[in-house]
């Protein structure tokens, strides 16, 4: 199922209540605008609905950075995995796919930086999500987008960065699983 079709929870509704509430106490909203904001949350049923909802608020979690490291290993995150708001990933020898296709993101943008000198990427995003590839560069690959790359408003928006010397980086949505040798 699509990420932004995917159902919300009450605890879902509740940070998201919060977030639009600090938002309102820190003067970033007028009353009108955290009626309209409180209502969009207290009513949406999936996560496409909430996401509007703290569209342009600071994020709770602006120090939400994660750095992943392997020498010779694989790097892997599939499944209902929480996704920061900065992911950065260095491996020497090392592959990286990151499923996103499932994944818990509660920021309208992340950031991915990779750092890889001797693997390739995959990053698979939910259906609808868009990513900007234009900061990631290889030497002796190819950075392959299948998506679109300009921001859509209530949708997810990944930027890549970093560097692949001797790798690949593909982008694409989920359920296109095809082997490449």
């Amino acid at each position: 199922m699509p990420k932004h079709l995917v159902r919300v929870s009450d605890g879902d509704r509740d940070r998201v209540v919060q977030r639009i509430q600090r938002a309102f106490t820190e003067g970033r909203l007028t009353s009108e605008e955290l009626d309209e904001r409180l209502e969009r949350a207290l009513t949406a049923t999936s996560d496409g609905d909430l996401m509007p909802a703290v569209a342009g608020l600071p994020d709770d979690r602006i120090e939400d950075v994660v750095q992943l490291k392997s020498t010779s290993g694989r790097i892997r995150r599939a499944g209902e995995w929480s996704v920061p708001r900065v992911l950065r990933i260095e491996s020497k020898y090392g592959g990286v796919v990151l499923d996103l296709s499932q994944a818990v993101v509660d920021y309208p943008e992340i950031e991915i930086e990779l750092r890889l000198q001797y693997g390739s990427a995959t990053i698979v995003l939910p259906s609808g999500a868009t990513a900007n590839a234009d900061g990631a560069r290889t030497e002796w690959g190819a950075v392959v987008c299948k998506v679109p790359g300009r921001a859509r408003p209530g949708r997810l928006h990944v930027r890549v960065t970093g560097e692949l010397i001797y790798g690949r980086l593909r982008i694409r949505y989920a359920g296109k699983w095809r082997k490449s040798r």
